[in-house]
């Protein structure tokens, strides 16, 4: 009798079943790990949106805080002017970056002296846990459910 080379059926069962085992370990933490990086992300973009209404306030102050992500942003930034202020990167002002959601709401008075920057998940508990936004004191603050308004009420971050 002649003796064949190669794998019985068995350690070929054993070695894909122990695959199995380890990507059932695995894959949850690499999905924690990417909301980690999606919130990380977002609240990053929040800070950006604060500095950049600062700074936007401080050009020009007849108009006060910006109206919109495409007021801070722009496309012909020789010169920059109030309609486009080139602040923030063309991701950014389009609305959604990293699995989030952008948005300037709370614009008021002229020139305007307040504003909310509201960040949310575009798939809760996929793309992010919690919700984010920062109003005119620039604190950047979360709530785990959905953020109709920024306020006090929401938790700042530490």
């Amino acid at each position: 009798m002649r003796k064949q080379k190669g794998f019985s059926l068995i350690e070929l069962l054993i070695v894909v079943a122990i695959i199995l085992i380890i990507a059932a370990i695995a894959i949850p933490n690499l999905l924690r790990a990417r909301i980690a990086a999606n919130e990380s992300s977002a609240v990053a973009s929040v800070r950006t949106l604060n500095t950049a209404q600062i700074s936007y306030n401080s050009a020009y102050p007849t108009v006060g805080f910006g109206s919109s992500l495409a007021v801070l942003s722009g496309t012909s930034c020789a010169p920059p002017n109030s309609t486009g202020a080139c602040l923030i990167d063309t991701q950014l002002s389009s609305g959604t970056k990293s699995g989030y959601a952008f948005q300037m709401t709370g614009v008021t008075g002229t020139p305007a002296s307040t504003y909310q920057a509201i960040a949310t998940p575009l798939t809760p508990n996929q793309t992010g846990v919690r919700y984010f936004c920062s109003f005119a004191d620039a604190v950047v603050r979360y709530n785990p459910a959905a953020i109709a308004t920024c306020d006090t009420t929401s938790t700042p971050l530490q």
